[in-house]
C-alpha cells in the first residue's frame, strides 16, 4: 500500500509501516495542485495540522482507505466528505494528552507568576523584583471549558495543588465530573464568573468558534485565560484588549486562529500575554506516541480490522473485537443474500441479534450488514459510509437485541423490506470460524455462504431436486453442496445450492418454466 505523509511525524511511526512492507512517500509543504497529484493513488494519508484535507482532496483520492491525524484536532479534515467517500478518519488522541495537559499547567504557572516577563527583564540586565507580584493557584478556582481527555488530565494535576474545579462541558456527565473532584455547571457564563483561571480544551467547531469574546471575558474580571487547545475559540483581538485594559490580569496562548502566527497579531504585543508556537504536543515522547498510534490505526484499516480511534466509522474496544469478529463478515454476507433475494426497492433494514452477541458492542456488525445490503446494488459503499447511504436514501435502519437464542449460542438476522414484502436471512458461527446460513424467511437450512448460490422455492414433491440438478448439469454447472428446508410434507420447500459457476438468465428461465418451481434466485457473493 502507498502511504502519503504530508506533515512531519516521528520516524518510529514511519518505520512501523515500513516493517509491514508498505511504501512511504514523504512530501511536505505541498501546494494544492501538488497535493491532489500526490494523493491520487494513495491508500493512506498521514497529516498533522499543516495539511488541509478538503472535499476536493478526498474526491480525488479514489484509492484512499484512511486519513490518519497524528494528534487530536481534526478541524483541518472534512470528515463529512471523508464519510461520503468511504474514507476512515482516525486521530491519535492518547499519544499527546499528557504533554498537552502538562503544557497547560506550565502556562498556567507562567502567566500567574509572570515568569517569561521576569526572565526577559533580568536577561536585559534589569533586577525588576518589585515589578512582578504573582498569584498563587492554591485556593483559587479553576474553570475548565471542555472536559475531554486533556481537560481531565489538567483537572487531576491542578486539583492536587489545592484548586477548586468548575467545569463547563455540555457533553460530559455530572458523575464523571464528580469522580475527578469537579463541579459541572450548566453554562459558560457561570463557569467564567466563578473562575480565577480558565483553561480551554474544546475542539474548534462551528459551535465553539469565537465562543469566548469580549462579553465572556468580562465575566472573568481579574482572572487569567490559558488556551492550549485550538486557535479561534477565543476572539484574539478581544483577549488582547481585555488584558491590555486590565480587565484580565494575564493570558497564556499556545494556539492561534492562523498559524504560523502573523507579526501583527495583537496577542504578540501585550506584555501580560505569554505566547508559545503551538508547543502543546512538542515532547519527544508525545511525538513518538502519536506517530506509532497513527501507524497502528493505518495498519488496522489495511488489514480490515477495527480502527480504534475512528471518528466516522464504528469502532470497538480491542478486548471486545475477538467476540464480534466472526459476525462482521457473516452480517455482511447475510445482507448481500437478503437484498439479492428481495430484488425490490428497499425501504427498511432490520438487524437483529440473539444470544451472547447481544451483550457486545455491535455497531461495527450492523454497519457491515448495511454494507452487505447496499453493495450488490452497486453503490459505492463500505462500513464507513453505509449508515450515511441509508440515511440519504431514506432507508430506515433498526437494530434489536435479545439474550434468547434457540439452538445457537449467537445468531444474526438481516431483514430487508418495504411496505409490501420482506426477506430475512439468519446466520450463525459454528466452532472454528465456520459461518452458516441457518434460516431464510423462516425455512431452516444449513447453507455455507460462499461464491455462487442458487436459492429455489418449489413444491415439496418427488423429483424436483433431481430436475434442478439436471438443468444445472445440462448447463455444465457443478453443484458443490445442497441444503433443503420445508414447512410441511407436500407443502412449499426452499433449497440452497452452492455452485462452482454463475447461473445465467437462460438457466433460471429453464428452471422457472417448470410448474413445480415457484421462484429461483441466483446469489453472487463474489460481487457482480
Amino acid at each position: 500500500m502507498k502511504v502519503l505523509v504530508t506533515d512531519p511525524i516521528a520516524e518510529a511511526g514511519i518505520e512501523r509501516l515500513r516493517e509491514q512492507g508498505h511504501d512511504i512517500e514523504k512530501s511536505y509543504n505541498l501546494s494544492q495542485e501538488e497535493l491532489l497529484d500526490a494523493v491520487a493513488d494513495a491508500n493512506a494519508l498521514i497529516v498533522r495540522s499543516g495539511t488541509e484535507v478538503s472535499r476536493e482532496v478526498l474526491d480525488t483520492a479514489e484509492e484512499l482507505v484512511i486519513v490518519g491525524r497524528a494528534g487530536i484536532g481534526v478541524d483541518n479534515i472534512d470528515i463529512e466528505a471523508a464519510t461520503d467517500n468511504g474514507v476512515i478518519v482516525a486521530n491519535a488522541p492518547e499519544g499527546n494528552v499528557r504533554a498537552a495537559a502538562e503544557h497547560t499547567v506550565a502556562m498556567t504557572f507562567a502567566t500567574a507568576r509572570s515568569i517569561p516577563q521576569a526572565h526577559e527583564r533580568l536577561s536585559e540586565g534589569e533586577w525588576a523584583k518589585g515589578d512582578f507580584l504573582g498569584t498563587e493557584v492554591n485556593d483559587k478556582t479553576l474553570g475548565i471549558v471542555g472536559f475531554g481527555r486533556v481537560g481531565q488530565e489538567v483537572a487531576k494535576r491542578l486539583n492536587n495543588l489545592g484548586m477548586e474545579l468548575v467545569v463547563y462541558d455540555p457533553y460530559i456527565s455530572e458523575e464523571r465530573a464528580e469522580q475527578l473532584g469537579a463541579e459541572l455547571v450548566d453554562d459558560l457564563t457561570t463557569c467564567l464568573r466563578r473562575a480565577d483561571f480558565v483553561t480551554i480544551h474544546t475542539p474548534l467547531t462551528d459551535e465553539t468558534e469565537n465562543m469566548i469574546g469580549a462579553e465572556e471575558l468580562a465575566q472573568l474580571e481579574g482572572g487569567y485565560v490559558i488556551n492550549c487547545a485550538r486557535g479561534g475559540i477565543v476572539d484574539e483581538a478581544a483577549l488582547a484588549e481585555a488584558v491590555d485594559d486590565g480587565i484580565l490580569r494575564g493570558a497564556a496562548v499556545d494556539v492561534f486562529a492562523n498559524e504560523p502566527v502573523e507579526r501583527d497579531n495583537p496577542l504578540l504585543w501585550v506584555e501580560d500575554i505569554i505566547v508559545t508556537p503551538h508547543l502543546g504536543a512538542s515532547t519527544e515522547a508525545a511525538q513518538e506516541n502519536v506517530a506509532t498510534e497513527t501507524a497502528d490505526q493505518i495498519l488496522a484499516a489495511f488489514n480490515e480490522e477495527p480502527v480504534m480511534n475512528a471518528l466516522n466509522a464504528p469502532s470497538v474496544d480491542e478486548s471486545s473485537f475477538p467476540k464480534i469478529e466472526p459476525y462482521i463478515d457473516l452480517a455482511d454476507t447475510a445482507g448481500k443474500i437478503a437484498v439479492q433475494l428481495f430484488d425490490e426497492r428497499v425501504e427498511k433494514v432490520d438487524v437483529d441479534y440473539f444470544g451472547d452477541i447481544a451483550d457486545e458492542d455491535i455497531d461495527l456488525v450492523t454497519a457491515s450488514a448495511l454494507k452487505g445490503v447496499f453493495e450488490p446494488l452497486e453503490w459505492q459503499v463500505n462500513a464507513v459510509n453505509a449508515p450515511r447511504v441509508a440515511e440519504r436514501r431514506g432507508i430506515d435502519v433498526t437494530e434489536s437485541k435479545s439474550r434468547q437464542s434457540e439452538d445457537f449460542q449467537s445468531r444474526v438476522t438481516v431483514t430487508v423490506s418495504n411496505d409490501e414484502n420482506s426477506v430475512s436471512v439468519c446466520g450463525t458461527q459454528f466452532a472454528g470460524n465456520d459461518p452458516r446460513i441457518i434460516k431464510i424467511d423462516g425455512y431452516r437450512v444449513d447453507a455455507i455462504p460462499h461464491g455462487h448460490m442458487l436459492v429455489a422455492r418449489n413444491e415439496d414433491a418427488p423429483g424436483v431436486i433431481g430436475f434442478i440438478g439436471s438443468v444445472l448439469g445440462d448447463a455444465d454447472i457443478n453443484i458443490a453442496g445442497m441444503f433443503n428446508g420445508r414447512e410441511t410434507i407436500g407443502g412449499e420447500a426452499l433449497s440452497v445450492y452452492n455452485l462452482d459457476d454463475p447461473v445465467s438468465e437462460d438457466v433460471l428461465a429453464s428452471l422457472n418454466d417448470d410448474e413445480r418451481i415457484i421462484d429461483t434466485k441466483y446469489i453472487s457473493l463474489n460481487g457482480r
